[in-house]
């Protein structure tokens, strides 16, 4: 089993991208890769367990740190991916369910704990405003301690966050330009899928959705399509564990993307790499890699990956 800190690089077997470590991957190259993504937490859902972490992804471009979604324990995540907190530069909230936004104040203060003095802005759905506002309220005793007994900068002046209320482009840089495209993902209207277009190449993040052919559209011609994904018949075993079950049954059917339609997805879109993450359920160890994709090849016959903890791939692709 590869260390999680492992670098892991994409290589093509049969159509079909394998994952194989290569801890001096870097080494071999002559030049750091400009642009990373980094899959910090790979499950679905706000459930904590031992195994995979929750949603937050990372990309990194040129040096810039851009984190996508705040699942519990992101924080974390970034630590064990080597990134210093501190440098976070920008933060993206897809959507408010709590798996993704529940560290997203942690996040920030945290950083600030390791010492952030530049700014971090923020960009989220409507209510991310308010969600931050509200942060600073529950942890008003301690930052205004801290800002007195410590030196430290007020907090609550480095996090800038803006609500996102329309479609298009959110971020704009001369490394990146991210574009924001809603998608339903019922019973929430307000939920963005995004798009990150660097001078290595495209990736598209889904987020949370129902089957939407709109975002095979916006994701088309992408080199790296990351995309949710509900293994129907894993889904028992959640059912069994909650008390909630039909109720939760209902809701994941309705407001997610099965393995056979994300394979429907990819088809039009043709992305040169496919990654499932968002894996729903992702706490089933048996569930394999192959039973993941098994339905997605039968309509894209592209590379696909499924997603582990800290796995990084680097753009652009390797041909």
């Amino acid at each position: 089993m590869l260390h999680r800190r492992d670098l892991l690089k994409l290589s093509a077997l049969g159509g079909v991208a394998s994952l194989t470590g290569m801890p001096g991957a870097f080494a071999q190259s002559p030049a750091r890769p400009h642009t990373r993504i980094v899959f910090l937490g790979t499950k679905g859902g706000p459930r904590i367990g031992l195994g995979r972490s929750n949603p937050a992804n990372l990309i990194m471009v040129n040096d810039t740190p851009i984190v996508l979604d705040c699942g519990a324990g992101v924080s974390h995540q970034l630590v064990a991916a080597k990134v210093p907190l501190q440098s976070i530069k920008y933060i993206l909230l897809s959507h408010l369910h709590s798996d993704h936004d529940l560290d997203y104040g942690n996040l920030a203060y945290n950083a600030w704990a390791t010492g952030l003095k530049t700014p971090i802005h923020a960009f989220g759905p409507n209510g991310t405003e308010a969600m931050t506002r509200a942060y600073w309220e529950v942890n008003k005793f301690d930052i205004e301690t801290r800002i007195a007994d410590e030196g430290r900068p007020d907090l609550r002046k480095l996090l800038i966050a803006k609500d996102i209320d329309a479609d298009g482009v959110v971020l704009k840089t001369d490394d990146v330009t991210v574009t924001a495209f809603r998608t339903p993902h019922p019973p929430i209207v307000d939920n963005f899928a995004y798009k990150f277009e660097t001078k290595d190449g495209t990736v598209v993040f889904s987020s949370d959705t129902e089957y939407n052919p709109k975002l095979a559209e916006f994701a088309k011609g992408a080199d790296v399509l990351v995309h949710e994904a509900l293994y129907v018949p894993g889904i028992d075993g959640i059912m069994k564990r909650v008390t909630n079950g039909a109720t939760l049954r209902k809701h994941l059917l309705a407001a997610h993307t099965t393995t056979e339609d994300v394979g429907r997805i990819a088809a039009v879109a043709q992305p040169k790499l496919l990654v499932l993450s968002h894996l729903v359920p992702g706490d089933n160890d048996s569930i394999t890699d192959e039973q993941w994709l098994a339905d997605v090849r039968k309509h894209f016959s592209g590379k696909a990956v499924v997603a582990k903890d800290l796995m990084e791939v680097t753009l652009p692709l390797p041909v």
